[in-house]
């Protein structure tokens, strides 16, 4: 029976009482790996799902980035396919895992391998952005598990490279973001050639209209888990905010960047422009900066995306597009050097700091057009954020601006210039101040 608009079959979730990975029954290969790996209590959509997956549910997963979900779907289709003991066929995967980005794909893929690594099963991961060879050479190799972004699959798909006819689990994950995204014509595309008896699993960080109405095509009688992430926003990280004109920002973030505790930071910019800019002003003044967004090749992003991870670089400026499904630990900094365009971007953004019961900093520089955007956000997350002073880069006429003046300009009369780059400061980093000097709209 299929669920309709947003009445799910759930069942008690008894299973998050859990406080071992030890009380899941899973089999000793995977105990092995997941023991390996440091890790001994289950996060609460690991424990609430893991058992129903086993047992063949089908399941919708409300979560997002950071809950742990890939680890509560990997698990169950590692440990079905290796019980299941079916030997591999060529160009014919046993398990589908559809995700949007290319670097949420490569994620995925690198865990099954870290989960999967005493269970003998093999996996592959195919995205667009590179050459097609290697993929076709290990899809003719045969493979179990196949993860992949929709265009690539499809295209593979079309030269007769890959078959779905054999999926006995199919994954479809961060489906909010893949009609974001425009892949709803791929999607029902490759749904179509997924054969009927599946156990499929569905997650997306929400349930709006647009994703139940897919997720009602995908799923019978399923087990329904809701998690929410660790609320970041306001209790586990600072917040603060700079009022800075455009022209100073530069020098403001190398101010910043130089300081001891800034370790491992990630700067968001909304251009893909403004990201190559930031990071050539970052490496004249002598800080290593990756820089990843859509114009980069999939080898470039992935390069950058390692020597961030492994501490070469400590800082990688990012778009809010090519940072999708990006899960770095040790994130002691983010900074908003352009402000997003909508508030709900701004607590995804800032969420990729103080993880895992760690402390972490969100800074957002504030430029007099970007006010706007700024009580937009102190709108949507309830509560006022911090202003520093800082008397070498702080604007009144920022912190001030109301309307025409706290509003982009329109299309077409922006420079796109960011003037002269300013001069590297010594100064300190000024006081905190949470009052406000300023009216509000």
């Amino acid at each position: 029976m299929y669920f309709s608009d947003y009445r799910f079959i759930s069942e008690p979730l008894f299973f998050s009482v859990m406080h071992s990975f030890k009380e899941l029954p899973l089999i000793e290969p995977l105990h092995r790996a997941i023991a390996e790996e440091g890790y001994t209590v289950p996060t609460p959509i690991q424990a609430q799902s893991i058992i129903p997956l086993l047992e063949g549910r089908d399941i919708i997963g409300c979560a997002q980035t950071g809950t742990g979900k890939t680890a509560a779907f990997v698990l169950p289709i590692l440990q079905q396919l290796a019980v299941q003991k079916k030997g591999r066929v060529q160009n014919t995967p046993r398990a589908l895992i559809l995700a949007p980005t290319r670097e949420l794909a490569a994620q995925i893929g690198k865990s099954i391998q870290v989960y999967g690594k005493y269970v003998p099963l093999t996996s592959t991961v195919i995205f667009g952005g590179v050459g097609h060879q290697s993929q076709i050479q290990a899809m003719n190799r045969g493979v179990d598990i196949l993860v992949a972004t929709p265009g690539r699959l499809l295209d593979l798909m079309n030269q007769g490279v890959v078959h779905l006819n054999q999926i006995s689990i199919f994954v479809l994950d961060e489906a909010d973001r893949m009609l974001d995204m425009g892949f709803i014509r791929d999607i029902h595309k490759i749904i179509a050639k997924l054969p009927s008896n599946k156990q499929s699993m569905f997650f997306s960080a929400t349930l709006e209209p647009k994703v139940v109405e897919l997720a009602r095509k995908l799923i019978r009688n399923p087990i329904h888990v809701t998690v929410n992430p660790e609320k970041p926003t306001v209790e586990r990280i600072e917040q603060c905010v700079y009022y800075v004109d455009k022209e100073k920002k530069d020098g403001l973030l190398v101010q910043l960047l130089k300081g001891p505790t800034f370790q491992r930071v990630i700067v968001f910019t909304q251009m893909k422009h403004v990201a190559n800019r930031v990071a050539e002003v970052l490496f004249r003044a002598g800080i290593r900066a990756e820089v990843i967004h859509g114009n980069k090749s999939q080898n470039a992003r992935t390069a950058s995306l390692e020597a961030f991870r492994h501490g070469r670089s400590k800082v990688l400026v990012a778009t809010d597009i090519a940072a999708r499904g990006i899960d770095i630990d040790g994130i002691t900094h983010v900074i908003n050097y352009e402000l997003p365009h909508e508030a709900e971007t701004y607590v995804h953004r800032i969420g990729r700091t103080a993880r895992a019961g760690a402390e972490g900093q969100a800074i957002s520089f504030c430029s007099g057009f970007e006010r706007s955007y700024f009580e937009a956000i102190e709108d949507f997350i309830h509560k006022e954020i911090p202003v520093i002073y800082d008397k070498a880069y702080h604007s009144a006429a920022a912190m001030n601006a109301t309307g025409a003046a706290a509003r982009p300009p329109p299309k077409g009369k922006q420079s796109g210039k960011y003037g002269k780059h300013a001069s590297p400061r010594t100064f300190g980093r000024g006081r905190v101040d949470g009052r406000r000097g300023h009216n509000r709209r």
